[in-house]
């Protein structure tokens, strides 16, 4: 009677960070038909292929993970291409999904389509309220719409889609391209190298006075399981924990988990972002039973043992790019 023994299920970026912990939890709990569309065989942006992933693979649950998406300063320079490549992306799996008669399409959309000051902690109901934060709107934006999309087919052809909004991932296998990481893997990053060679001071993006709450990624892994066996409306759903962190402080704690002691510089010449994040995390435990489970400091020991341990694999890969 397992929910997923007979389960057919495509996992777009099943590949990545979070889609990688996805996988694996869906294969320990006895899925055995799950096919990932690779970025190099499928790009999603195209109708073409979007159209030849249903036609190739009859899926009865359809996991959409995969996003063009980075830190702060990706947003600055690829708002365009940013929301153009989510927008198209989702609206065409969701809507072949429908032409194709999936079950069910699980749709991950971002913290980052909160308003830029919405009342802390962020509650699912504020999500229309105000713009987002502008550094990252068009992605925010682009991502909402699958929320539109989801409830807009639910009313019109009963068509089952939910929306959940993931909090800032962090943990083993993240991206530490400097490029486009975000928070953690960029400061892991910093403070790592700057004690190898011997630096004294680090300097950081802001002020660093905002403050972001942080999700370990098989937590919300988890979460999208749950969801997926047992959450049906389109209504969205806060996926995160109830932690709240000062960047600043976040900065000190991963300074000391790497043994860095010298001076922390903030260049107030870069932009903060939005000024706080902390979610109300109590539907997800309602519709569906989920809270987070990780403890954040013994997540955060976890991320910086992996950099560490596959540090030069990844510098290799990058400089290979």
């Amino acid at each position: 009677m397992n929910f997923w023994d007979d389960k057919r299920v495509i996992v777009t970026g099943g590949a990545g960070f979070l889609g990688s912990y996805v996988v694996e939890k869906l294969k320990a709990r006895g899925c055995r038909n799950i096919f990932i569309p690779r970025a190099e065989e499928y790009d999603l942006t195209k109708e073409q292929n979007v159209l030849r992933l249903y036609q190739g693979f009859s899926a009865d649950i359809v996991i959409h993970l995969a996003a063009v998406v980075g830190g702060i300063g990706a947003n600055r320079e690829n708002p365009g291409k940013y929301f153009y490549d989510n927008l198209v992306m989702g609206a065409m799996l969701m809507e072949y999904a429908r032409q194709f008669e999936v079950d069910k399409f699980v749709a991950i959309g971002t913290i980052c389509s909160y308003p830029k000051y919405t009342p802390v902690p962020f509650k699912e109901e504020n999500l229309w309220d105000g713009y987002p934060e502008e550094t990252n709107a068009p992605y925010g934006l682009a991502k909402k719409m699958l929320l539109v999309q989801s409830q807009a087919y639910r009313k019109q052809y009963g068509f089952n889609s939910i929306f959940l909004l993931p909090l800032n991932l962090y943990g083993p296998r993240d991206n530490f391209v400097p490029a486009n990481s975000h928070v953690i893997p960029a400061l892991i990053k910093k403070f790592v190298g700057a004690v190898e060679i011997g630096e004294n001071e680090v300097v950081c993006w802001g002020t660093g006075k905002p403050t972001r709450g942080f999700l370990y990624v098989g937590d919300a892994a988890e979460g999208i399981i749950l969801a997926a066996e047992r959450y049906n409306k389109s209504e969205p759903v806060n996926l995160g924990s109830d932690l709240e962190i000062s960047i600043k402080d976040l900065a000190k704690l991963i300074a000391g988990l790497t043994g860095f002691q010298g001076e922390i510089i903030w260049d107030i010449t870069k932009p903060d972002g939005q000024p706080r994040r902390r979610l109300d995390i109590n539907k997800a435990e309602k519709e569906f039973g989920f809270r987070a489970s990780m403890d954040f400091l013994k997540g955060l020991k976890m991320t910086i043992e992996w950099y560490r341990e596959n540090r030069k694999f990844l510098e290799r890969i990058n400089y290979n790019h």
